[in-house]
């Protein structure tokens, strides 16, 4: 029975380690934009191209903030 033990302990070990070192590697989930996020990105890209944003500067003299 020990000897039936053993190699899966090792296994398991192996395993941790190769876990633990994924675990660190691995780039955050956050770090990725989703597809709505992507659209809204570009959107922004263009706005800017065109010249239809405001600086916030510029937004709170218009509301007098």
């Amino acid at each position: 029975m020990d000897t039936d033990i053993k190699p899966i302990m090792e296994q398991l070990r192996f395993i941790r380690e190769e876990l633990s070192q994924i675990k660190e590697t691995m780039p955050d989930k956050d770090m990725f934009l989703t597809a709505e996020e992507k659209k809204l990105l570009q959107q922004s890209y263009t706005n800017e191209k065109e010249k239809k944003l405001t600086r916030s500067q510029d937004l709170k003299k218009e509301l007098k903030i």
